[in-house]
């Protein structure tokens, strides 16, 4: 998928996207009526991430909600990445078995209740350097 572009041509996006081989996600959407945590449909696939959001594959339609809880698999890593964020986008994706491309954005990072956490920042950061080391410091 190509930059995402603003009216007047620039980049809008703050972070670097970077792909994250066999990485993949399964998720929460946490609704009012609803208190306890199930997560959803088999892992889907990661097609990129970033500090700023992910962008991943999956069998089903994702309405806009208001969050979304998402745990991360990353390969050789010995936990998930565990993450709150806002879908953005769902599209429609005619190629292979996953019938939408979903965007997600993720929530603030802070060292408080009801944001993600700022270790998991670090580990994003981390993550981009590993697989994405020649230009991760200019952003």
């Amino acid at each position: 998928m190509g930059n995402l572009k603003g009216h007047n041509g620039k980049e809008r996006r703050r972070f670097i996207r970077f792909k994250v081989p066999g990485a993949k996600v399964t998720y929460f959407q946490k609704f009012f009526f609803f208190s306890s945590i199930v997560y959803s449909e088999e892992f889907c696939p990661v097609v990129d991430i970033s500090r700023g959001g992910i962008q991943f594959l999956s069998r089903r339609f994702i309405k806009s909600i208001k969050k979304i809880l998402m745990q991360i698999y990353i390969p050789e890593e010995e936990s998930y990445l565990n993450l709150t964020g806002r879908i953005k986008w769902s599209f429609f994706n005619p190629f292979g078995d996953y019938n939408y491309q979903v965007g997600i954005q993720f929530e603030p990072f802070a060292s408080r209740k009801r944001y993600n956490q700022s270790q998991a920042l670090d580990k994003l950061a981390i993550l981009e350097t590993k697989f994405f080391p020649e230009d991760s410091s200019s952003h």
